[in-house]
């Protein structure tokens, strides 16, 4: 956070003192706030030890040198960071400060601002406390002390100008509710100078009272002649065009599909696949995703009852299923839309890191390659084809935008990834034949016997029957393992990673000379600011992890230089818009990633204490012992050697020799077994995780993107600009991502229903009739609202 100098001149600014007229602000209470709150409990009471020694020494340095005095005393926060900071001044403000304000200088200053005077606060506190103080009365700009930052966090050292306390005569005479000072006597008053130049430092040293991030503009330069150099327009691209999306239910999906409807209601036509689930047609399911998903809040307040002619006219559903030969399309609608489709979008994947091998190569593998058989049909269409910035698998470095056919991160040489494709394809046959082997079958019906519920006499019918069920676990069991341990074999982390990765070699091998362009997203989370801001959903994302630093889990095994990659995903889907424009004109590069670790790079030391900031956040505002113990957990990251020596895996095996130790004895439960069910969590958990936060150090290069972005005719940018460069971490983490989890994702996790919202139904018609809402095709809509 960069302040702007205010260097616009005195003319029409007052300057307003706040000691004495709004507060009696001393210097060393909040510095003691600061040191209170530290990130580590180490820390705090070795920060709580200087502050006591500066409280001592300082009335003597305070008679020999204010401005010495108020130096030493700020060398306490050395270390502490410019994140804490600024949450831990607002804090100090909101509840230490702000109940103590003097009701007749706040009226006074209120006046003054009534009046239109440019009101300048100015403060010997820091910056991190005047800023919300200013703020809260409606002042823009202030003068207060400012720490120095190197990699955002204090050295210790003041910025210059330092405003050194009042002194005692001026506590008596400047107790009043007028704050006003004339800008030389104030200058005298700070030591800047008695003459001009004090002024002009008075002036020099105004800074703005909000938080600003700066915003880093990148110049784009094209080597050589092409059409990337032409201006592109999302607009001019993609209205009137034909689009089938396919995942629609899915995370991304949805945001797109709303965005694109709100943003460029010129389209010409949407497409949705949706597959029938059993009883439930595709009609059905995109009928229910409107009626239960805030994610279409948006399109209802803008069109309200127009909205179902909206959507007669620009959405279709197809009802298929994209891992099937020709989409599993009827005849008529494939050969339809091979012919008007323009582009197809698909977003459809399965995100589980370690699901079963076949549903992990059904969704992400074959689907794939059915979609580029689908497009070779097609007389036009385009590709645009989802896939993860996290096939770079285990290894390090800068991950630029370049595809590696039959990539693999350990480097196998001749590996094929169309071989492997089949391969584990075979693999699923052996599997499922080995799940109905005499071996195997013997040892299910031992554990039928055997279980613990089952009765004694279990036999005939209900002993098969317990038989096939414990078949489909041990297969579903064999085929995870299989998956993830062929996964590490070759170089990435979990089988999610190994057939994203094997989707993209197979898409370059047989999509050769289509327009196809793969869209690497990093960790896709909140919404900054469409479909609205703060939307999340799911749990397959970093909500689990920041779930579990909010509670009295402090250590986590974290590399701290490494970044966490993490993006908004209306920013990948701003991204996917300027992509899909590039496809149908025909400009677009082959691979683009959508991320932040090089544009705006946030480490895992940062991430983890805005999480816990974050948190301390909401307790704070909240009563009760548990709240004002949560608040002070503040998680840190450790090595994996401490993480084993100090956290869960040591918390677990001290449960367990306990549990040795009792266990002679006649107890009708072992104790602390809950305990030990909840670490193994933790520790399945921290493992399930650790190629993000420990392992594997990626900076993934998001140039092309930026350079459509760059191309974008000025009038389109407020829309369809690609812009993480300016993303505040700060506000993100703590305003932002951290709330809308704790809405939208925590009960999940705990087992809660979401927040109740206005039941509605929608059903998809072309008319209405006595007020019932009836279906008679998949081009029309009826919006009903209740």
């Amino acid at each position: 956070m960069n302040h702007s100098n205010h260097n616009s001149g005195d003319a029409g600014r007052v300057y307003w003192r706040v000691e004495g007229s709004l507060l009696e602000l001393t210097t060393v209470r909040p510095i003691a706030f600061f040191t209170w709150n530290g990130q580590t409990f180490i820390e705090r009471w070795m920060r709580r030890g200087l502050v006591l020694v500066m409280a001592v020494l300082r009335p003597f340095l305070y008679a020999a040198n204010r401005v010495f005095a108020t130096r030493v005393v700020h060398t306490v926060l050395r270390g502490v960071s410019r994140d804490r900071l600024d949450l831990l001044g607002e804090e100090y403000f909101q509840y230490k400060l702000k109940p103590q304000l003097k009701p007749e200088g706040v009226r006074e200053l209120k006046g003054l601002i009534d009046s239109g005077a440019d009101v300048v606060l100015v403060s010997q506190g820091l910056d991190h406390v005047m800023g919300p103080l200013a703020r809260h009365l409606g002042v823009k700009w202030v003068i207060a002390n400012r720490l120095e930052f190197r990699d955002g966090i204090a050295t210790g050292r003041l910025l210059d100008p330092v405003i050194r306390p009042r002194g005692v005569f001026a506590r008596i005479t400047g107790a009043g509710p007028d704050g006003r000072r004339a800008p030389d006597q104030l200058a005298r008053d700070l030591n800047l100078g008695s003459d001009d130049r004090g002024v002009d430092a008075l002036q020099a040293a105004v800074i703005s009272s909000e938080r600003h991030l700066p915003v880093f503009e990148r110049p784009i330069v094209h080597f050589g002649s092409g059409r990337q150099t032409e201006p592109l327009s999302v607009r001019s691209a993609l209205a009137g065009k034909h689009v089938m999306l396919i995942g629609v239910t899915g995370f991304i999906g949805k945001v797109w599909l709303v965005n694109l409807l709100m943003d460029l209601p010129e389209i010409g036509r949407i497409y949705l696949l949706i597959r029938r689930q059993k009883s439930n047609p595709a009609q059905g399911r995109f009928e229910k995703l409107v009626e239960e998903s805030p994610v279409f809040d948006p399109l209802y307040k803008r069109y309200g009852a127009g909205l179902a002619r909206f959507l007669r006219e620009r959405v279709e559903i197809v009802e298929g299923d994209v891992s099937a030969p020709d989409l599993g399309l009827a005849p008529n609608v494939s050969q339809a839309l091979r012919r008007n489709l323009d582009l197809i979008v698909n977003s459809s994947g399965l995100t589980d890191f370690n699901p079963d091998l076949r549903d992990a190569l059904l969704t992400n593998v074959d689907a794939a390659v059915s979609v580029v058989e689908f497009v070779r049909k097609s007389d036009h269409a385009g590709l645009l084809h989802l896939s993860t910035c996290y096939v770079a698998g285990t290894r390090d470095g800068r991950v630029g935008e370049t595809l590696r056919p039959n990539y693999t991160p350990a480097g196998l040489a001749n590996f094929d990834a169309d071989a492997e494709w089949r391969s584990l394809h075979e693999l699923v046959k052996q599997a499922a034949v080995k799940a109905e082997s005499a071996e195997v079958t013997e040892e299910l019906r031992r554990q039928a016997v055997q279980k613990e519920h089952a009765s004694k006499d279990l036999k005939g019918a209900a002993l098969e029957n317990q038989i096939r069920k414990n078949r489909v676990r041990w297969l579903r069991n064999y085929l995870t393992e299989a998956g993830k341990k062929r996964a590490n074999e070759l170089g990435w982390p979990n089988t999610y990673t190994l057939t994203k990765s094997l989707a993209e070699s197979l898409i370059h091998k047989y999509g050769a000379g289509l327009p196809i362009a793969m869209v690497r997203p990093a960790i896709v989370e909140t919404s900054v600011e469409k479909p609205f801001l703060g939307w999340n959903e799911g749990i397959n994302t970093s909500a689990a992890l920041s779930y579990l630093l909010g509670t009295y889990f402090r250590q986590l095994p974290s590399n701290e230089r490494k970044r966490l990659d993490v993006i908004p995903v209306d920013s990948v889907c701003r991204g996917m818009t300027l992509i899909a424009a590039s496809i149908v004109e025909r400009r677009n590069a082959q691979i683009y990633q959508l991320a932040t670790s090089v544009t705006n790079p946030c480490d895992m030391r940062r991430s983890i204490e805005l999480t816990s900031l974050a948190h301390r956040k909401h307790y704070r505002a909240l009563e009760g012992m548990e709240s004002w113990l949560r608040l002070r957990f503040d998680a840190i990251p450790v090595s994996k050697q401490r993480y084993e020596r100090m956290s869960a895996p040591a918390q677990k095996a001290i449960i367990k020799s306990i549990q040795r130790i009792v266990s002679p004895l006649p107890l009708r439960k072992m104790p602390l077994a809950r305990a030990e069910r909840n670490l193994e969590k933790v520790e399945k958990l921290i493992e399930l995780f650790e190629p993000f936060i420990l392992l594997n150090e990626h900076d993934f290069v998001a140039e092309n993107v930026e350079k459509l972005a760059y191309a974008l005719v000025p009038e389109e940018r407020a829309n369809f600009g690609y812009d993480t460069r300016s993303i505040d971490w700060w506000e993100y983490w703590i305003n932002i991502h951290i709330p809308a989890l704790r809405r939208w994702t925590y009960p999940l996790i705990e087992g809660r229903p979401l927040e109740a919202r206005p039941s509605r139904s929608f059903q998809l018609a072309e008319s209405e009739s006595n007020g019932e809402a009836i279906k008679t095709g998949t081009n029309g809509a009826t919006w009903r609202y209740s």
